[in-house]
This record gives structure tokens, sequence and C-alpha cells, in this order.
């Protein structure tokens, strides 16, 4: 279900596994239950993942902390990247994906053309196998879905996520891969590579970390 990662004074972080509800939900513990049960600590929440994504998620170890990491999170202080492999081909390969974001069927949301209160993702893609393409993505603003939506809206939906037209697979192809933020004056940084997913343990997807084992420090495209 989880790996600690890290195990601070003020903050837990853990490599959620795909799949893994944050919430416990049908009678079964949701990720942040388990740890204070495995832990016998109480947690806050500060940001989460959706059920189908794994990777690097943090929790704050008293309502002081999570005050201050709700208030770098809305400020977009703490730097998030993802990685998602998707079939196809999409419509730009790198750049930015701006829109606002609406409430579609189902549980669904969709990107619209209008920049009122935008969505705004930053990514570069690189193919890793034929028909199948790697992605980094950056998102600067923190909306339900976005990753998901902004993928779909290029034409290519992730992989297994099945909710936004992605091909079956093992598991979603969405992952939490590297975290970064200040806290009490000294600079924290994670990477976790995803762990679970056939299409993940490629080589053309292994080799690609390589070059992007540390995100923070490319060259990011500019946004529109």
């Amino acid at each position: 279900m989880y790996k600690i990662i890290a195990d601070e004074t003020d903050f837990l972080v853990i490599d959620k596994a795909p799949g893994v509800h944050f919430h416990s939900q049908d009678g079964s513990a949701g990720v942040m239950a388990q740890l204070e049960s495995d832990l016998d600590i109480k947690l806050y929440s500060v940001h989460r993942l959706d059920t189908m994504t794994s990777g690097l998620l943090l929790f704050a170890k008293s309502s002081e902390a999570a005050a201050a990491f709700t208030q770098r999170f809305s400020e977009h202080k703490v730097q998030k990247y993802y990685l998602a492999l998707a079939k196809g081909k999409p419509k730009k390969k790198q750049g930015s994906i701006v829109g606002d974001m609406a409430k579609s069927r189902r549980s669904m949301y969709k990107l619209l053309r209008s920049k009122e209160n935008p969505a705004i993702t930053q990514f570069f893609s690189q193919s890793v196998a034929e028909g199948l393409r790697l992605y980094l993505l950056k998102p600067l603003s923190g909306k339900t879905h976005q990753l998901r939506v902004a993928l779909a809206s290029l034409g290519v939906p992730i992989l297994g996520d099945q909710l936004y037209g992605g091909e079956d697979a093992d598991r979603g192809y969405l992952h939490a891969y590297a975290l970064g933020f200040e806290w009490q004056g000294q600079a924290y940084a994670y990477h976790q590579a995803p762990e679970q997913g056939e299409a993940f343990s490629l080589d053309g997807v292994k080799n690609q970390l390589q070059t992007w084992s540390k995100p923070e420090k490319l060259d990011w495209p500019k946004r529109n």
C-alpha cells in the first residue's frame, strides 16, 4: 500500500502504491488511515493523489505544520513533478497546457478554451517504445484531475485511465515522481521512480528517467 520515504519531525513522505484510495471507502482503510494505524500517530492531509496515481505523498504531523504546508501548496511553493505514459501521437510534444476546467459527465472534468482561472501544466515528452510516449509533467496549479485532463486534451489519455479514454492496462500510468520544498529554512527534495507497472519497467522508460533524474533542474518550456 505504501513505502515510507522520509519520516521527519514535522512531516512524513511516502510512496503510495497505485490503486490505493487516499480516503477510506468501501469498508477498507485508505492510505492515510492505514498510516495512522500502523504508526499510531495523528496525520494531517495537505494534498492528495487520485486512487490510480502512485508516488510521493506528503503528510503533516501537526495542525500547525498542516496549515503552513497548505499555504505553501496554495502559493505554489511546493514543486511537484509527475510521470505518465500514453499511447498515440500528441498534438504537441512539449510546452504547456492552459485552460479553465469544468465538470463534465459522470465524474469527469474537461478543459475549456477560457483562461479566467486556468489549470496550467508544463510538460516534456519522449518516445520510449513503438507508439508509446513518456511524459514529464509539472503542474503549476492544483485542479482535480488536472494532469489526466491535460493529456486527454492532447489526444493522448493516460494509459490505463479508463475514465478519460486511456487503453486498458495493468494500472493507471500516472506517478508522482518528485517533490521539493523549503521547510524551517532547509531545502528538501525527494525523487521516487515508479516501481509498479509493466510499462514503467521498459528499458526506454528507465533510460529516459536518467535524463530526467533531476526535473527541477531542467530548462522548462515557457508558459503560454
